[in-house]
C-alpha cells in the first residue's frame, strides 16, 4: 500500500469508529469520509461496502472473542466457559448500535464481508456448547444456531434502554435455560 493510501486508511478507521459510536451501523459513509478528511471515493476505494468497513472495524474484537473461546476451553469447566463466553459475546455487541443485526444477517450471506467473522463467532460458540453438552452440563436438544439466536436476542434486548439495567438477570435466565443444572453465575439484581 502506498504511503498516502496507508495514511488515508489510518484516518478512516478511527473516524468510522467515532461516527458509528455516535450513530450506529446506519452511519453515513459521507460523514465518515468527512471526519476522516478524505473524499467519499477514497473511502469507497478502501471499503467498497458498508460491510467491508464494519469488517475492518470489528475484526480485531471478533478475533479476540474467538480467541477467548479457545482460552475458556482450556481454563474453565465446560459450563463456566460457555457462560463466560456468552457474557463476553453480549458485551461485544454493545460495541456499536445495530451490530448484532449486521452479524446475524452476515452469517446467512456468504457474500457479506462480515460473513467470515460471523461464522468464526458462531463456530466458537458452537464448540463451547458442544463441549458442555459432551460433559452433560448443557442441554442436548440445542445446537450452535440456537445458541447464536438466543445470544442475539439477549444482546438486542439488553441494548434497549428499558432493559439495560436487567442485563445480568436476563443473562442468568438465558444461561440457566441452556445449562442442564439450571444454574449459572447468579446476578446481583
Amino acid at each position: 500500500m502506498r504511503a498516502d493510501a496507508k495514511k488515508n486508511y489510518n484516518h478512516i478507521l478511527p473516524a468510522a469508529h467515532e461516527v458509528v459510536i455516535e450513530h450506529g451501523v446506519d452511519s453515513s459513509m459521507r460523514e465518515i469520509a468527512r471526519r476522516a478528511n478524505v473524499g467519499l471515493a477514497t473511502l469507497l476505494r478502501h471499503f467498497p461496502t458498508r460491510d467491508a468497513l464494519f469488517d475492518a472495524l470489528l475484526r480485531v474484537k471478533a478475533d479476540a472473542l474467538t480467541q477467548q473461546a479457545t482460552e475458556f476451553e482450556t481454563s474453565s469447566s465446560p459450563d463456566e466457559a460457555l457462560v463466560s463466553w456468552i457474557r463476553e459475546a453480549v458485551a461485544f455487541t454493545r460495541t456499536y448500535s445495530g451490530i448484532c443485526d449486521l452479524l446475524a444477517n452476515a452469517h446467512a450471506d456468504p457474500d457479506s464481508a462480515l460473513h467470515a467473522s460471523s461464522t468464526a463467532l458462531h463456530s466458537a460458540g458452537a464448540r463451547l456448547l458442544l463441549r458442555a453438552q459432551s460433559e452433560g452440563t448443557a442441554r442436548a436438544d440445542m445446537d450452535g444456531e440456537d445458541l447464536f439466536a438466543l445470544m442475539s436476542g439477549l444482546a438486542w434486548v439488553v441494548a434497549q434502554p428499558a432493559f439495560a439495567s436487567r442485563e445480568d438477570r436476563l443473562l442468568h435466565l438465558v444461561t440457566s435455560a441452556i445449562l442442564t443444572n439450571g444454574t449459572s453465575d447468579r446476578p446481583n439484581s
